[in-house]
């Protein structure tokens, strides 16, 4: 390891609703997930500076102002500066680094971070057409496409490179609904093998060519909530994640301007965290990546180093992303199978990942896991962000 650029902000508590098809209301998903983040932290409502909320599309939910709905949780936030964060699929991630800034401006000292989506409510044209907005709208040949119909050509490009990434594909939604098995907040709770994943059929139908619906992350309710501070102050917490780094890049928009699936955008930011927390992808224990298509998460294999560009399938083959491997990748599940409520993806991966180094996690944990990585990205890999989390405080 070499020297690290410390950020001085630790995280100790962390709030997580069930992900799936759940009948809260927007507002009890996040007043739950801000609402255990604070008893998990054992910090008093009062102490809270600010609070951020990432939440993607409130024309899916009749509560459009949402960051007012935060201060449902307690009293004590009332008159608290309260805002709204939107950074597509990185939403989460958004917040989190806006909650991180505030601290370190020296406008804040402690922040509550919830991510928050509700979605399965409403048709899934309706919510495939919303996350479609999230992506260029001023070419023709850009703005009538979906993301799974943006994600399938990066596929098809990968074949046309590299050859056809299919199998592979396959075997990481495999891995992925294996690990969310002992998730009990994931989504999806169902084993899933390799032929099933590889063949298509009526329960794994093509959704846009060639990407199957067992490639396809699902659409999902749920909340997560963090506790940020000062690593002074997180001296007072038992339980303490210190943010060792905390990278953002943001790339073009129109994907005609970059070659998208070579993944530049996510490469330069793992790379940058990688080298602000003063480490090397040896030096990490785990993983949590935006997986919301499998060729993403095969895309980011080759993005973090893990093999050479269109070598990613070696990471599977010599079982380095694997459970029991050196590197596991997405132990939770993943968004693919633990789900991908927008807005709450970028906090739910760090929440997670908090559990993870301070031996919280339960049926996920990995065994003296103490440094992990976190990549959250928002659109065709536009929005970039990574951390690196560590054990204990500073």
């Amino acid at each position: 390891m070499t020297e690290s650029r410390r950020t001085g902000i630790s995280i100790v508590g962390a709030g997580h609703t069930k992900f799936g098809r759940v009948d809260d209301t927007l507002e009890q998903l996040i007043v739950a997930a801000a609402t255990e983040a604070v008893e998990d932290s054992g910090i008093s409502p009062d102490e809270i500076d600010a609070t951020f909320l990432g939440h993607f599309n409130f024309a899916l939910v009749p509560d459009g102002f949402a960051s007012s709905l935060v201060l449902q949780a307690y009293p004590e936030l009332r008159f608290k500066p309260a805002t709204r964060c939107e950074n597509a699929c990185a939403s989460g991630a958004a917040a989190i680094f806006a909650g991180i800034n505030a601290i370190r401006a020296g406008a804040a000292r402690t922040v509550l971070v919830v991510g928050a989506e509700k979605m399965t409510h409403r048709a899934t044209a309706d919510v495939t057409a919303s996350l479609a907005g999230a992506g260029y709208q001023n070419s023709a040949s850009e703005s009538g496409l979906s993301f799974p119909q943006i994600f399938a050509l990066a596929a098809d490009a990968y074949r046309q490179r590299f050859g056809d990434p299919l199998d592979t594909m396959a075997k990481i939604a495999a891995k992925n609904h294996q690990n969310a098995l002992g998730n009990p907040l994931a989504h999806m709770h169902k084993a899933l093998d390799f032929h099933a994943c590889n063949t298509i059929s009526r329960s794994n139908p093509v959704i846009a060519p060639p990407l199957r619906l067992t490639d396809c992350s699902p659409i999902t309710d749920g909340a997560a909530a963090l506790i940020l501070t000062t690593d002074e102050n997180s001296h007072r917490f038992g339980k303490k994640a210190h943010i060792r780094s905390a990278i953002h890049v943001s790339d073009f928009l129109p994907m005609a301007a970059r070659d998208f699936a070579a993944f530049e955008g996510p490469a330069r930011t793992i790379a940058s965290a990688l080298d602000a927390a003063g480490i090397t992808l040896h030096d990490l224990d785990f993983a949590e990546v935006h997986d919301c298509f499998t060729i993403a998460e095969l895309l980011i294999y080759e993005a973090m180093g893990l093999a050479p560009a269109g070598r990613g399938a070696d990471a599977l083959a010599d079982g380095t992303v694997y459970r029991e491997g050196r590197l596991p990748v997405n132990l939770s599940g993943g968004l693919k199978a633990k789900g991908h409520p927008v807005g709450a993806t970028g906090v739910s991966m760090h929440a997670l990942s908090y559990r993870q180094v301070t031996h919280q996690a339960g049926g996920i944990q990995k065994q003296g896991a103490r440094l992990g990585l976190v990549f959250n990205m928002g659109g065709a890999a536009v929005a970039n962000y990574a951390t690196v989390l560590e054990a204990g405080g500073a």
